[in-house]
């Protein structure tokens, strides 16, 4: 019995102990922490979603409620940290877009979910991380520094991780997508060649070397679902799903030490 609540119980809190920090005493001080902070934008626009889609499941594993709004504060958070650092116009102006598209979003976030809105929602938060990948890419292509690139790769991989589980709690929801099929498969190559070149990083460790291969060992759990004709349950695509955010969340926090300190 203790083992399943650690199991059920401790890994959410984890996550949520994560996301209450990762917009407390943050501070930009370096180009790679830029592209580190802004690539996590990425990832929060996907993490609502599937927050967002567990509400509406009535499903509260995680604690999704609390989860949503530690996002959304996180979200603003880091949107002010980042206007704050940059004097660069482009990227200035990169980052008001995506101001601009956050503000509706944020509403309806903040309204109970409902599974005819959920569609639209899907595509505005899918513009929102055009947005915010343009920013990082902006941040990585001022800094001059090819190391950036891979800072970047893994700073993607959080947010490949949530994207595919948000569209398969769109799935499960009921939502129908005529092209789940191909996005899930163009999502989950890219997380696959991601891991490849992260894989023979020279900025990698003893220690980052161990967390990739477990981000391996849990991306063969997708792969497997991708391919099945069974329909898996919420939790276990949840708590996989964050499996990989903490671990790559760690990769990409080692990364932007390694490159700093060489």
């Amino acid at each position: 019995m203790k083992n399943s609540f650690r199991t059920t119980v401790l890994q959410p809190l984890s996550l949520l102990l994560f996301l209450s920090n990762s917009s407390l005493a943050l501070t930009i001080e370096n180009s790679s922490q830029a592209v580190d902070i802004a690539g996590k934008q990425r990832m929060f626009t996907q993490k609502m979603l599937k927050e967002y889609s567990m509400i509406g499941m009535n499903n509260n594993f995680g604690n999704s409620v609390k989860n949503l709004e530690n996002l959304i504060i996180s979200f603003d958070k880091h949107l002010e940290l980042l206007h704050g650092y940059t004097k660069n116009r482009d990227i200035q102006k990169s980052i008001t877009k995506a101001k601009d598209l956050w503000i509706p979003i944020k509403q309806r976030l903040k309204h109970p979910p409902k599974k005819e809105y959920v569609v639209d929602l899907q595509k505005d938060l899918e513009k929102l991380l055009e947005a915010s990948d343009n920013t990082t890419k902006l941040f990585e292509k001022e800094s001059g520094d090819n190391r950036e690139e891979i800072i970047n790769i893994a700073g993607r991989q959080r947010m490949l991780s949530q994207k595919m589980a948000s569209l398969y709690m769109l799935k499960v929801w009921g939502i129908k997508d005529q092209e789940f099929k191909k996005k899930m498969n163009e999502t989950m190559a890219l997380f696959k060649s991601s891991l490849v070149k992260l894989k023979v990083s020279k900025l990698n460790n003893e220690k980052t070397t161990v967390l990739l291969n477990k981000v391996e060992k849990s991306f063969l759990f997708f792969e497997i679902m991708n391919r099945s004709t069974l329909r898996f349950i919420p939790t276990l695509i949840y708590k996989k799903s964050n499996d990989i955010l903490e671990n790559m969340e760690a990769v990409t926090k080692s990364y932007v030490l390694e490159k700093n300190n060489r």
